[in-house]
């Protein structure tokens, strides 16, 4: 018998996304390439002072060296509810319907061991963020893949379900503003998905990571502000990408009770909760001065300005995304996803991410995270017009 053999919940995974990437860019780097990473979604600003600041005061308070609350500190649960009455005009319940998480990804992954059961569906979007399908697999489930295409402006077509498929369905995840194609939804559509989910009786999961990292002025809906979605459903939110703390490992979900009961009942089994210090600083991050965050919209938008007008220069197809800090970009024809990613790293030293590495309907993109300096991006810029494409 192998020892090592892997369970088969690993065998299944998906290819990593970023291992080949990784190896075109260590074979690129040893030619001696300077290399501008544009493919992974970390922001390169520093976490604002006054947030570190707290830390370091809660760092010092020795009653936060001991285990946590599974659930979050009672404080940090009452300003996650408050700020969600603010942002949103939601009400929440933070003894009930508020649970701290080690970042949302932990959450989100974690989810589908409460409600899915082997045998069971998750219906998950593709292209999309990987977690949601490998939560799945690790649940024992299966996906049922929906595929996100412009001619749907990257929503779910919830009509084309089979029958069959909704009756084993347990689990709807949704995710706008969108990662990787920067999409966003509208309340009309949150309603539609509230009265599907309904009907048949599916836990919606919905990722609102980026709903804070805006332009122009636009400001996306809370899935929970939809009439009844509190019925149906749990939101995920981090405040990495809000307050560039992505290093942190700091999030929360909220909405039905049974729904966070349910997450958090794995949680206890799996984790001890996320250390005090952290929710001491996501404290004063969510309550203290939001001009952070004005400051981070404006210094995205205009990376986000240079980077449209320099690829349609260069001969890109690309919309303006309101939300994220993604471009979702059309690969010009001739070209798969993967070749060109190849030919932009190999010929310009630029790292794009293949949109078929999302899921099969992101064949014919790439995607382009605005997470360096503008001169870099006004480099990878100059890089990439000098390549006749």
């Amino acid at each position: 018998m192998e020892m090592y053999r892997s369970a088969e919940r690993l065998r299944k995974l998906p290819p990593y996304l970023f291992k080949e990437i990784d190896r075109k860019k260590e074979e690129v780097r040893a030619r001696g390439v300077d290399i501008i990473d544009l493919g992974v979604g970390d922001p390169d600003l520093p976490t604002p002072p006054h947030i570190v600041e707290a830390m370091k005061k809660a760092l010092d308070d020795s009653s936060n060296h001991q285990y946590p609350s599974y659930s979050g500190m009672h404080r940090f649960r009452e300003t996650v509810a408050r700020w969600y009455g603010e942002r949103f005009g939601v009400d929440l319940d933070p003894q009930t319907e508020v649970v701290s998480l080690i970042g949302s990804k932990e959450g989100i992954a974690h989810f589908p061991l409460a409600f899915i059961d082997p045998g069971d569906v998750a219906l998950v979007p593709t292209p999309a963020y990987p977690v949601y399908h490998i939560g799945t697999l690790f649940a024992g489930g299966e996906s049922y893949f929906l595929p996100l295409v412009a001619e749907n402006d990257f929503l779910p077509d919830l009509e084309a379900i089979p029958g069959a498929v909704r009756e084993k369905a347990r689990v709807l995840f949704i995710n706008y503003p969108n990662n990787p194609t920067a999409a966003t939804a509208d309340p009309a559509f949150f309603e539609r998905v509230v009265a599907f989910a309904r009907e048949h009786g599916i836990i919606v999961c919905h990722d609102a990571a980026y709903t804070e990292l805006t332009f122009d002025g636009y400001m996306p809906p809370s899935f929970l502000q939809a009439p009844g979605a509190k019925d149906v459903g749990i939101e995920f939110h981090s405040l990495s990408k809000t307050y560039n703390m992505t290093g942190w490992r700091i999030g929360f979900a909220v909405g039905n009770r049974e729904a966070v009961q349910g997450l958090g009942a794995v949680k206890s089994n799996v984790d001890s909760g996320v250390f005090q210090a952290v929710q001491w600083a996501a404290i004063e991050a969510i309550e203290g001065d939001q001009a952070c965050v004005a400051e981070m919209r404006k210094v995205y938008q205009e990376r986000r300005d240079l980077m449209v007008e320099g690829l349609r220069k260069a001969g890109f197809e690309l919309a303006a995304p309101r939300a994220t800090f993604y471009l979702w970009v059309r690969v010009p024809q001739g070209y798969t996803s993967a070749r060109l990613a190849t030919r932009l790293l190999e010929e310009a030293g630029v790292v794009v991410t293949p949109g078929n590495g999302f899921g099969e309907p992101g064949e014919g993109y790439f995607r382009i995270a605005l997470t360096r300096t503008r001169e870099r991006m006004a480099e990878a810029l100059e890089r990439l017009q000098g390549l006749s494409l």
